[in-house]
């Protein structure tokens, strides 16, 4: 069974850029992506199926409105094991006070390869588990 084929990615990230790089990197290594550009938008997937994700990355400044910090913590509401990868500019030294545990944080700017490197970690830790 391809593993990384059956994970589906929250990607959650407002500058248009970025997230058409980072969908494309997903899907490149065999993710399935959802890509997301408002939090609350996020938060609807999860509140309608938060099982159908195993893996939420998410920008930390998302415009007006819900933050990746909020959407991190309701999303572990509804699983409490999901893997949670942060992108940030500026608020990676934030992340000890409002990131959710054993989740990771990338600070911008980044290659996509670290970002598949984050994911595979917490999946890893998560298979160990």
């Amino acid at each position: 069974m391809d593993v990384i084929g059956d994970v589906t990615v929250l990607l959650v990230e407002d500058d248009p850029f970025i997230a058409d790089l980072l969908e494309s990197a997903l899907t490149d290594e065999s993710f399935k992506v959802l890509l997301r550009t408002r939090g609350e938008d996020a938060l609807e997937d999860v509140d309608a199926d938060a099982t159908r994700f195993q893996v939420l990355v998410t920008d930390i400044q998302l415009g007006t409105g819900l933050d990746g910090w909020a959407l991190a913590r309701r999303a572990r509401e509804r699983l409490p094991d999901l893997p949670v990868v942060y992108m940030s500019g500026e608020k990676d030294r934030d992340w000890a006070a409002y990131g959710v545990p054993h989740s990771i944080m990338i600070p911008k700017p980044f290659v996509p390869a670290q970002l598949i490197t984050a994911i595979a970690s917490l999946l890893n830790r998560a298979v160990g588990d």
